[in-house]
């Protein structure tokens, strides 16, 4: 067997790796302290490089100035008038004025370079090292030069006698060791400046990333991007509407449910609420002028809800639901119960009707009998046929004669007001249903259980215009909410099945609104409330006037437009004339 394969397995040694933290809190720490870092040595740098030149400028004009005092007329007399030594007279001003300066050295020079005075005595009466020939020549010298004594900064002036001829020249130096030395001075005082910096820049980086620490909640970038991902992908691809709004109410976020919802287009982005819906119920529901949970509002045709949750920067976050669908269902689950209620009156009525009938009956009262039947069918045929001669319109006016089944059984006298007549022209007649619907279902609701209760309905056609007038024998509604009552969500009645009302009235005014119209209360002939809805253009056109029109219809003839005949049938046209 191979050692090799009986071996235990070596246990995995995983090693610890620095790396660039993930935290944004160390990230932004780093990248400060790195900048502040980077700022104070450059800093410091940009500093130092001028400080040298300073310190070699203010060196040569030292020396400059030391070799202008040194350069006075004795010193040219006792040049023209002695002969070099290392005691005489010039060498004796030159020491004096260096030892007084602090010069490193102080050369006097005839026209010829001869070096008339000198530190080291020995090298006066030689050739001066460097060039004189620019001093010489009239020009003042400063410069950072090698010498026999070493680096100096230098300067040179030439020397005049008294008639202001150059008799020779003056050369003063100052040691650069000197200069060095001030200026590795000056480097602690500087570095400590820039010490005191950096630590306020790392204390100040500190506590900027502590609070952005804070505020990120110590999130990693990855973190943050993942979170951003995935809130888009969260606002818009859930089926609720988001709105985002600033301190100010302006609109900083819209999701793609929303702006379906709201009809709201992408320049919506950054603007005032208000100034995006308008004046409104859904603007002061989202704006938080209208306080609650599950707030109902309208917009265009649709049934919202709306919730609202403030921020902690003072602005706010609203969702919205579309209900339009579950309040159809409601309403016609509202409507099925009337109707289950009007069938349960009428099998009521008709079961009493029977025992009386069968009562009758059974005592041999036959003529009696007949008599209440033919009374029975006559009542309930003049009901149908009362109806239906003012009100052509099939689904309407069988919606009356169910709701005065209902009324009937409620106790409450539904009258169909003389003067009504509406034509079978209605553009939608749903549209008139819903509204008449609602409205005679407040009617009953609001005089059910009192005396003498009486709804009256009124339909009639102006034109393409139907004006529907409900009243009633109730309360009344008072003058300081004849307006409240149409707002949505406003209601004073105990919730349906379907958990919401107050929407009645407000897609009354709204389907009327979007015609063009109006719907109003005011004070009925009965003492109670009369509803007024104004509907423009909800008619067509009267047959009189389209028979006019070019391809109308002929009434004689339905299926071909007039002047137009079949084949085969009888007028002026011939078959072959129709083809």
């Amino acid at each position: 067997m191979n050692p090799a394969q009986t071996s235990p397995p070596r246990p995995v040694v995983r090693r610890r790796r620095f790396g660039w933290p993930q935290r944004v809190f160390s990230q932004v720490l780093l990248m400060q302290l790195a900048i502040a870092t980077g700022v104070t040595v450059l800093a410091t740098g940009l500093f130092l490089a001028p400080l040298s030149a300073q310190l070699d400028d203010q060196a040569m004009r030292q020396a400059l100035a030391i070799a202008d005092t040194a350069a006075s007329p004795r010193v040219a007399r006792d040049l023209t008038g002695s002969a070099p030594s290392a005691r005489g007279p010039v060498q004796t001003e030159a020491e004096r004025i260096r030892v007084a300066t602090g010069a490193e050295y102080v050369v006097v020079m005839d026209t010829r370079g001869v070096r008339w005075s000198h530190t080291d005595p020995a090298r006066i009466g030689r050739l001066v090292s460097t060039d004189p020939s620019d001093v010489l020549a009239g020009r003042e010298v400063m410069e950072i030069d090698d010498g026999t004594l070493g680096r100096s900064a230098r300067g040179k002036v030439p020397l005049r006698d008294a008639d202001g001829r150059i008799v020779g020249a003056v050369s003063v130096g100052i040691a650069y060791d000197s200069v060095r030395d001030r200026l590795l001075a000056a480097i602690p005082g500087l570095l400590a400046y820039a010490g005191g910096a950096l630590a306020a820049g790392a204390l100040a980086a500190y506590l900027i990333s502590r609070r952005l620490q804070r505020q990120t909640h110590d999130l990693a970038f990855s973190d943050i991007s993942a979170l951003l991902a995935e809130r888009e992908a969260m606002l818009h691809g859930i089926r609720e509407g988001v709105v985002a709004l600033d301190r100010n109410g302006s609109v900083r976020l819209v999701n793609d449910e929303a702006r379906r919802l709201l009809g709201l287009g992408p320049e919506a982005d950054g603007r005032p609420l208000d100034e995006v819906l308008g004046a409104g119920r859904t603007a002061d529901v989202l704006a938080g002028r209208v306080t609650g949970d599950d707030l109902l509002t309208v917009r265009g045709h649709r049934v919202l809800i709306a919730n609202r949750m403030p921020t902690d920067d003072g602005g706010a976050v609203a969702t919205l639901r579309d209900r339009t669908e579950l309040e159809h269902l409601g309403r016609e689950l509202d409507s099925t119960r009337g109707l289950i209620d009007a069938l349960r009156a009428q099998d009521h009525e008709h079961a009493n009707r029977l025992h009386t009938l069968l009562g009758l009956l059974e005592l041999e009262m036959h003529e009696e009998a007949v008599e209440f039947v033919t009374e029975v069918v006559g009542v309930h045929r003049a009901t149908a046929e009362q109806v239906t001669e003012k009100i052509h319109d099939p689904l309407l006016a069988a919606l009356l004669v169910g709701k005065s089944t209902v009324a009937a059984e409620r106790g409450v006298s539904l009258r169909l007001a003389p003067d009504s007549l509406l034509p079978d022209r209605l553009v939608d007649p749903r549209e008139l249903v819903t509204v008449v619907g609602n409205l005679v279902d407040n009617a009953l609701d609001a005089v059910a259980g009192t005396a003498g209760a009486r709804v009256g309905v009124s339909l009639g056609g102006e034109g393409r215009t139907v004006v529907l007038r409900v009243s009633d024998s109730g309360p009344g509604v008072p003058r300081d909410r004849r307006e409240l009552i149409f707002t949505e969500g406003w209601t004073t009645k105990a919730l349906p099945a379907h958990g919401k009302r107050g929407l009645g009235l407000a897609l009354v005014r709204r389907l009327a609104e979007r015609r063009g119209g109006t719907a109003r209360v005011t004070d009925g002939p009965d003492g109670g409330a009369e509803f007024t809805v104004v509907l423009p253009d909800a008619l067509t056109e009267e047959p009189e006037r389209l028979a006019t029109l070019p391809g109308a219809i002929d009434p004689t003839n339905p299926v071909a437009p007039k002047g137009v005949g079949l084949p085969g049938a009888a007028g002026p046209e011939t078959a072959e004339e129709a083809r």
